[in-house]
């Protein structure tokens, strides 16, 4: 893990002005922010882990926790919850077995909600691993899960 760190640091000359997007280049290899990473990250750069932990958890794109090879987060906003979010959030949540803000025990899968994502038209909106799909619906998140490799029960109507 140090070397890792000590490649992404490299990049940015050591430059401590660099500090989020190293955090973000550190998140991106290990899908998280590790504390180990972190412990790096300060040792390197001569910054001290107080201010590592600011930043990162200011952030809220930052994760110190173990996030999921696949993130989906699903608008939940106005135009989005009266399209039909509440019932997609509570199939997908079914689907993973878990709630919106966490991870599947096998790591595939991260579950969050969001406020807004700012495409109201298209609602309601699911981001699955960066990719925004509109006008969704309970049985086009059970074909996006499935895509992702989720053994999906039944193929509910919308």
């Amino acid at each position: 893990m140090q070397e890792k760190v000590a490649h992404i640091i490299g990049k940015y000359h050591s430059d401590k002005g660099f500090l989020v997007p190293i955090l973000q280049d550190v998140q991106k290899e290990f899908n998280y922010l590790p504390k180990e990473a972190l412990t790096a990250v300060g040792t390197q750069l001569q910054v001290p882990l107080s201010r590592i932990y600011e930043v990162a958890t200011f952030y809220r794109a930052f994760s110190l926790t173990p996030r999921g090879k696949h993130q989906l987060s699903l608008c939940v906003g106005t135009a989005c919850h009266v399209r039909g979010a509440p019932m997609i959030q509570d199939g997908i949540e079914r689907v993973l077995d878990i709630r919106a803000g966490q991870t599947t025990a096998d790591l595939e899968f991260t579950f969050e909600t969001v406020n807004c994502l700012g495409a109201c038209a298209l609602g309601p909106i699911l981001v699955v691993d960066g990719e925004y799909q509109g006008q969704v619906t309970l049985s086009k998140a059970n074909k996006l899960l499935k895509k992702l490799g989720k053994k999906v029960a039944t193929d509910e109507e919308d």
